[in-house]
């Protein structure tokens, strides 16, 4: 489409030949002509200067930009919007499969997309214009909210309710048993999970995502919360709104999570513990007591940012520390 009408659905400002044709997006460095594509660090400006991009997205203007500006508050945000509007999804609605097996008392909403190999159990409800990719399971009780896609090999367990607009990708089981057990004369005696599992509206959850459903009550992902690929989130664990939870987090069971947390690659979080609101955990913390609201947690355990780092200092420096003191030692045996 020209650069003005797709100004017109982003926002932004022109800055060069409103009707350039733009036909695709890509990196500024791997941009060729027709591409949009945007500068979001200044940093980068030696690559603007070389880029054979017909369109840059910019926050600023910039002198030596040998392409047409599209002037905007946030370029990462509207690059984002422009790849919807580019790469868009044509709409389809095939109906339902007569490959698909569903049990009784199912309730579908309007435009769904159903494919061969998906299995839908007594009394689900499904919304409208939602798609179920093939070898989807949905337990009985279960609910899916409008516009929500459901990607291959999903298995989403009785009793799950999912909220609208909800992305899951391949591979991920939602309300699986947790992971109870009492000890009993030796042996581990299984503690009943009866409880489900709440996914909230607009939440993305990766690949191979594993979500347990309550021993009792609900483990619940708050609205807009991003789960990345290969985590484990245990029974009872109540995840608050817009929280970004990257790959290989382990969350044990019960744990309280506030809103716009961040938990990066590999944290490992303790059960019963509570994370504040807008609390960062750093890549492979190992978070074993609670973290206040906004404060930003390293290592293991995870110990305020600022005094892990001068820890990191110290550890560093432990190999010299340890050969004057021994250094010492040995001119203490040679005057005595």
């Amino acid at each position: 489409m020209k650069l003005k009408d797709l100004a017109e659905l982003t926002g932004g400002r022109i800055l060069g030949n409103p009707d350039v044709e733009v036909t695709g997006a890509a990196g500024i460095e791997d941009a060729k002509e027709g591409d949009i594509t945007f500068l979001a660090d200044r940093k980068h400006l030696l690559s603007v200067s070389s880029s054979k991009a017909s369109v840059i997205i910019a926050a600023d203007e910039i002198k030596t930009a040998p392409a047409t500006l599209l002037i905007t508050a946030n370029p990462y945000l509207t690059f984002a919007k422009a790849l919807e509007i580019l790469y868009a999804r044509p709409a389809v609605s095939p109906g339902i499969s007569d490959k698909a097996i569903t049990g009784s008392d199912v309730s579908f909403g309007n435009d769904v997309t159903i494919y061969p190999q998906v299995y839908i159990g007594s009394r689900a409800v499904i919304g409208s214009r939602v798609t179920l990719y093939p070898g989807v399971y949905i337990g009985e009780n279960s609910s899916i909210g409008d516009d929500s896609m459901i990607y291959p090999n999903v298995t989403i367990r009785e009793n799950v309710r999912i909220g609208k607009k909800v992305i899951i990708h391949s591979g991920t089981v939602l309300g699986s048993d947790g992971f109870g057990y009492i000890q009993n004369k030796g042996t581990h005696y299984k503690i009943p999970q009866v409880g489900g599992v709440i996914i909230e509206d607009n939440v993305e959850i990766g690949a191979n995502v594993t979500i347990d459903r309550a021993t009792t009550g609900n483990t619940v992902i708050g609205a807009g919360t991003k789960i990345d690929n290969l985590a484990q989130i245990a029974h009872n664990v109540r995840i608050g709104k817009n929280c970004i939870i990257v790959a290989q987090v382990g969350i044990g069971g019960s744990t309280e999570i506030g809103d716009g947390v961040v938990l990066a690659g590999q944290v490992g979080v303790k059960d019963h513990v509570k994370i504040g609101n807008g609390a960062i955990a750093a890549a492979q913390s190992g978070v074993v007591t609670d973290i206040p609201d906004g404060q930003v947690y390293s290592g293991m355990p995870a110990i305020p940012h600022r005094a892990w780092l001068r820890a990191q200092s110290i550890f560093s420096k432990l190999p010299e520390y340890i050969k004057r003191l021994q250094e010492v030692e040995r001119k203490i045996e040679k005057d005595k």
